[in-house]
């Protein structure tokens, strides 16, 4: 066994002369250590010196390595950074978008309206044509979510109504709304606009 850990040492110290201590080097020494199978006791301080470079030399590979995958995480982290900012951006920008498109529609029936009370001025038929519109008008911003309040009767909630004038009446218990002023709508489940009203002293 310590003949064949002297010729091993030899070829190192040849490798290392010739200036390829990185390449042959290893080699060498992972021959030592695999052929001797020796422990750090039985260890001469040159062999634990190529076994410590050795281990440097796999540490600096790896931390090389690593330091590789953290630049391209960064990397790929900013472009995402960037490109959910961007999606953001644009989706702010066009939030409205599908709703104005479900009242195109409205527009140019009102645009028709218009048009038809300018050629026949009938009263009747133009105020038939606005209720049809104003009924589309509904129809589309429910798709949306929006709905109205019923405050007529209902007792004053200031989450819900704006008191804008108090009034007697016999007709309605006390603090009750008596008339709406103002329609109120909900969005969804969030109050869009309160109720303007008439509350009984």
């Amino acid at each position: 066994m310590a003949r064949r850990r002297d010729e091993a040492l030899k070829d190192q110290k040849s490798s290392k002369d010739e200036g390829s201590m990185e390449g042959k080097g290893l080699e060498s020494e992972k021959s030592i250590l695999d052929e001797g199978n020796l422990d750090d006791e039985d260890m001469t301080p040159l062999e634990k010196n190529l076994s410590l470079e050795a281990e440097l030399v796999k540490a600096k590979a790896k931390a090389e390595d690593y330091y590789g995958q953290l630049q391209r995480m960064q990397a790929d982290f900013d472009n995402y950074r960037k490109r959910t900012q961007k999606e953001k951006t644009e989706l702010i920008k066009y939030a409205a978008e599908r709703l104005v498109g479900e009242l195109l529609p409205v527009l140019d029936n009102f645009d028709r309206a218009v048009s038809a009370a300018k050629i026949n001025p009938d009263f009747t038929s133009f105020s038939q044509g606005v209720e049809m519109i104003l009924r589309q008008m509904q129809t589309a911003l429910s798709k949306e979510g929006l709905r109205a309040m019923e405050a007529v009767g209902q007792p004053f909630d200031p989450n819900l109504h704006e008191a804008v004038l108090r009034v007697d009446s016999e007709d309605h218990p006390e603090n009750t709304v008596v008339e709406e002023l103002q329609k109120g709508y909900y969005l969804k489940e969030k109050v869009l606009r309160p109720c303007m009203v008439k509350v009984c002293n």
